[in-house]
């Protein structure tokens, strides 16, 4: 299914509900068993705070074409963060987790969204001004933290996930206060998943994260889509630049700005989120993952997923 929104600010739920006939009662839009199970809910606080809730798969593909058309002086930075809530359990269905990462760009770039079918998506997005951000973070003296407060029109920039993030979104499904303080408890929330990706941001190499042309965009994420369908494959930077149109010395510095990783450790990177799933998951034995991975070492194996984990496969394997 393919559908196509024009978002003025005010967010895509309403729209993307309308499109697949959800149900919708108060601030929750429900996904008929038609199309799936789950929900979406949000909250919004003025026009400098608001937060939307995804927990929810599709029995089909789902491909949203968003075009933003924003308010003159709308200066909003939004904050995705993916695969954070706990994974429901459906014995019957097989069920893939999405990626856990964070995506943290401005409204104005507009973009295609990709939603698998059989895929759970557990994510937050919160869309913050940035003379919010500003009050909140701009004490803080950090190129890439300063490179988001400062963030031009097309500013894409994504890292990875911390417990600290996962244990306040499992708070915000849990959360058991009076009706009466749900919206200050869920804005307290905001502010504190706000803070633990702030803390991520400024363990990153000071590298400051400019602004790209919204092609140069396209091409970095067509890059790590390679790289994740291709996991048992080393990937060529002179053939991922080429493919791309652009040169090396461009690919690497680009990648880096938006990753925070180099291309080879992005690689590795994905490879052991795989290795992890296949341990924990579907129950592979070590030697099975790590052939299935394209290694031909084991040991070698198991230094790396040791290196990107902090525990030996084996032991993980156990938990």
């Amino acid at each position: 299914m393919k559908i196509s929104i024009i978002d003025k600010g005010s967010g895509i739920a309403q729209a993307f509900a309308r499109a697949i006939g959800a149900d919708i009662q108060g601030r929750f839009i429900y996904i008929p068993e038609s199309k799936g199970a789950g929900y979406l809910t949000g909250l919004s606080w003025g026009g400098d705070l608001r937060m939307m809730i995804r927990n929810y798969h599709l029995k089909e593909d789902v491909i949203i074409e968003r075009t933003n058309e924003l308010a003159e002086g709308q200066e909003d930075m939004v904050f995705l963060l993916s695969g954070i809530l706990p994974s429901p359990i459906h014995p019957a269905q097989q069920l893939l987790p999405e990626q856990a990462n964070i995506l943290i760009c401005r409204h104005a770039v507009s973009s295609i969204m990709e939603m698998p079918s059989n895929t759970i998506f557990g994510s937050v997005t919160i869309a913050v001004s940035k003379a919010y951000l500003h009050r909140l973070f701009g004490q803080l003296d950090h190129p890439v933290v300063t490179s988001v407060l400062q963030a031009g029109e097309n500013f894409v920039l994504e890292t990875g996930i911390s417990p600290q993030i996962i244990s306040t979104a499992g708070d915000m499904l849990q959360q058991a206060v009076p009706q009466s303080l749900e919206s200050p408890y869920y804005k307290l929330k905001c502010e504190e998943m706000l803070y633990h990706i702030f803390a991520i941001l400024m363990q990153r190499e000071a590298v400051p994260a400019g602004t790209m042309h919204i092609n140069d965009i396209k091409a970095i994420y067509a890059i790590k889509h390679q790289l994740q369908a291709h996991t048992n494959e080393p990937p060529s930077v002179s053939a991922l630049a080429k493919e791309a149109g652009m040169s090396e010395p461009k690919l690497r510095k680009l990648f880096r700005q938006t990753f925070g990783k180099s291309v080879f450790e992005y690689h590795q990177a994905a490879r052991m989120q795989i290795a992890a799933r296949l341990l924990r998951e579907k129950r592979l034995t070590v030697s099975e993952v790590g052939y299935q991975l394209g290694f031909t070492n084991l040991s070698h194996f198991s230094r790396v997923f040791a290196q990107h984990t902090g525990i030996k496969p084996k032991k993980y394997s156990a938990m």
